[in-house]
């Protein structure tokens, strides 16, 4: 992983651009939405920024680039189409210690920025480290498709209960395990407005009824991580405890939910004293286990009792 994902508050900050065609119109309509104060170096402007500069937007200066403009600057952009002068700004911002991009040239970048899907307060950045752009317009589009429109409506709802909840639940996992609740309930997930979230805010508050419970899911893994079930992967998300056989992929690891521990374990008797502990924990626990052989199952069974595989990758069926 070249470039290590990150945003940054533009808001109010001064941001320069070089060159004044649509490239640059592309960059300065983001920069403009994340509150960024603009200006733009060129002899000419394109319609777009020239109304722009007409609105008092953005900050026109009128004329070709000069070393001396980058001063007082935290971001520089280069969008111009003359390579030579792009390399020039670039070579003067990295004397200066100016973060800079030069468009369409990854190697002349401090920074790069990703494709965005926005809702609201929510944004999902995907990026390929500049390699393959039209693979992540198209991962952006697939993603598009099944967001939920109303993601900053929820966001916007969570805000502002920040303090409201730490006055009603003053300890941290119950607030977490509020959420998780909250979130999921369909009544939310379907929700169009500030009423009908703050009615089941209220409600579920009332019930008191998200306490931390002890629960193991046996998750059986596969040669294919793309069969894993989306049972499966819900669950990894929603667990506390994640344990491990030693020989699982880390691509499962990895897609189990972010802040969860882990621990690995060879033996089943690990195991058993793992889940004894998890047990006194309180904690939702997934275990991942290789593919069940007949041995492994007996003695998981003999350890720690009954053993429901819930959910597991499944092999694809050999083509006849």
């Amino acid at each position: 992983m070249r470039y290590f994902p990150l945003y940054y508050d533009l808001l109010h900050k001064p941001v320069l651009v070089v060159g004044g065609g649509e490239v640059a119109s592309r960059k300065i309509e983001s920069l403009l939405k994340a509150g960024a104060y603009v200006s733009v170096v060129s002899p000419r402007l394109d319609p777009f920024l020239s109304s722009l500069a007409q609105d008092k937007k953005i900050s026109w200066i009128k004329g070709f680039y000069q070393e001396h403009l980058i001063d007082e600057f935290v971001q520089i952009w280069a969008t111009t189409d003359n390579p030579e002068l792009n390399h020039r700004v670039h070579r003067d911002a990295k004397l200066a210690g100016i973060m800079v991009n030069v468009v369409d040239d990854t190697e002349h970048c401090d920074f790069i920025t990703p494709s965005m899907i926005t809702r609201g307060r929510i944004q999902v950045a995907f990026s390929s480290g500049g390699g393959s752009p039209v693979l992540i317009r198209n991962l952006r589009r697939t993603f598009e498709a099944v967001l939920p429109q109303n993601l900053g409506l929820l966001a916007d709802f969570a805000t502002s209960k920040r303090n409201d909840i730490k006055s009603k639940l003053s300890d941290v996992t119950q607030r977490r395990l509020f959420w998780e609740c909250f979130f999921e309930d369909k009544r939310v997930k379907a929700a169009t407005s500030t009423h009908s979230l703050q009615s089941c805010y209220e409600q579920m508050l009332d019930e008191d009824n998200f306490e931390p419970a002890y629960s193991v899911t046996w998750i059986e893994t596969g040669k294919d991580f793309e069969m894993l079930t989306l049972k499966a992967l819900r669950l990894m998300q929603a667990s506390e405890m994640v344990l491990y056989h030693q020989s699982i992929d880390t691509v499962y690891i990895d897609s189990c939910r972010r802040d969860a521990q882990r621990e690995s374990w060879k033996e089943v008797s690990e195991l058993k004293v793992l889940l004894e502990k998890e047990q006194k924990n309180n904690s939702a626990v997934v275990v991942l286990l290789p593919s069940m052989s007949k041995a492994l199952q007996s003695e998981l069974s003999l350890c720690c009792g009954t053993v429901d595989v819930l959910s597991y990758a499944r092999q694809p069926l050999e083509q006849k």
